[in-house]
């Protein structure tokens, strides 16, 4: 029995995974929007008589979450809730076949790439004239522009390319003009996203192009942050930080993804670079672009991690000092290169092993929050939360970096603009501040 209140047409989109996915869902509501849909992003009304499920296929935990949510609507559908199910993104690109035997009451599942074929079984239309216009789900003053789709890297750990298909990069005319587009409608910060934002250019130009993307979105006017995020350490183009020197827009930010600290363990990760050329690349880095922030992320348990290549890992977290730091423990990803090895480390190994990463990496934020302390810095509000206004530095990209935390009931600050502050206090991941 249906539920009152219940829209008919009405279509909910539930995005799981990382930001590129957010961009994949982005653009099927607005092509959705211009077919006269009433379209909801993660509503919580519960009113929607279609849902599409944008699943994450990437590893373990991140596919069960997938798997648990379609079965969630399932349920929904099954008990008249719903009227259409429907299933995209990386899990249904890559598990379509299994996923349709197992999971047969969803009315279709689809690759992530065909958002036309989505749109036809919708009986809406593909509107090419949109190409370049994104309506987004984030708040107005940010935005994440995927620059390029899938990845040519060969990492033995990474399914991927298996999901998302070889790298293709997006010209840059069509990321200035969505750039454009998006600040008129007053989004103040650009977050470059794609699988390995280095590699961007080789497929279109045949020369990494990175840093004239970055020279060219620099001069929209209404832009006044842009962050970088998913760069690849192998052939890294240092052109990149002469453009961020350069413009004082372009966010002293850098996430980089080094997923180990031990030469041996790279190799078998066929990253093609190891540690020593990675503690020199993070130098020259710091020297060309001083009091940049640099993210990293890595990888505990991979097949043939031993106790020393863990304690290499540890020594070098402790060496480099990272700004921002997460770890995953490793997921055995069937049809890759390191699912050929044995995965005979326990579970528990391998956490006890992030654990003590990411312990290590606690006492290293306090001690660079702690410096802080005093310091004046440019700060975007975002939202308002638990009696604060709650913003970031330029060195801070949303969800997963550090916070700073303004009191709400002593101070005022407009959310979606920039405020300069002065940090009071801090804690390992928050900065405390008061407007200046």
């Amino acid at each position: 029995m249906k539920t009152k209140g219940i829209k008919k047409n009405k279509v909910n989109i539930v995005t799981l995974g990382c930001s590129k996915n957010l961009v994949d869902s982005e653009q099927i509501y607005t092509q959705l929007k211009a077919n006269q849909f009433e379209v909801a992003h993660e509503s919580r009304k519960d009113d929607a008589s279609i849902v599409i499920v944008n699943t994450c296929g990437f590893i373990d935990n991140a596919k069960q979450e997938s798997i648990d949510t379609i079965l969630r609507y399932a349920d929904a559908k099954e008990n008249g809730l719903i009227d259409k199910l429907y299933v995209t993104g990386c899990l249904s690109h890559r598990y379509k076949d299994d996923l349709e035997r197992e999971i047969p009451i969803v009315d279709a599942y689809f690759g992530s790439n065909e958002l036309p074929r989505l749109l036809k079984t919708l009986k809406a239309d593909y509107k090419h004239e949109l190409i370049g216009e994104r309506l987004i789900t984030t708040p107005s003053h940010y935005a994440y522009l995927k620059i390029a789709e899938g990845c040519d890297r060969p990492c033995s750990f990474c399914a991927i390319p298996l999901m998302r298909g070889g790298h293709i990069s997006q010209p840059i005319e069509l990321l200035v003009q969505q750039a454009k587009n998006l600040a008129k409608k007053g989004t103040k910060e650009l977050i470059l996203i794609a699988q390995d934002l280095t590699y961007y250019g080789l497929d279109i130009y045949k020369r990494r192009n990175l840093a004239e993307l970055l020279d060219r979105l620099a001069d929209v006017e209404g832009i006044e942050w842009i962050r970088l995020q998913y760069a690849y350490p192998a052939g890294f183009p240092m052109d990149v930080l002469e453009v961020m020197r350069e413009h004082s827009n372009i966010c002293k930010y850098l996430d980089m993804p080094l997923q180990h600290g031990s030469s041996e363990i790279l190799k078998l990760m066929r990253r093609g670079i190891n540690r020593e050329k990675t503690e020199a690349l993070i130098e020259t880095i710091r020297e060309k672009v001083p009091g940049i922030a640099l993210r990293t992320t890595l990888i505990s348990g991979h097949p043939g991690e031993t106790e020393a290549h863990f304690e290499e890992m540890y020594s070098f977290v402790e060496k480099m000092r990272f700004d921002r730091l997460g770890i995953f423990t490793y997921s055995h990803e069937e049809n890759t290169h390191s699912h050929t090895m044995p995965d005979d480390l326990l579970q528990e190994i391998k956490q006890d092993r992030a654990d003590a990463i990411m312990a290590l990496q606690e006492n290293i934020s306090y001690e660079l929050n702690q410096q802080k302390i005093s310091n004046t810095y440019k700060v975007l509000f975002d939202r308002k939360e638990g009696g604060y206004f709650v913003g970031r530095t330029e060195f801070d990209s949303p969800e997963v970096d550090n916070e700073v935390l303004v009191d709400a009931k002593k101070h005022f600050v407009r959310l979606g603009d920039f405020t300069n502050v002065k940090i009071i206090d801090a804690t390992e991941f928050d900065l405390y501040a008061e407007p200046v």
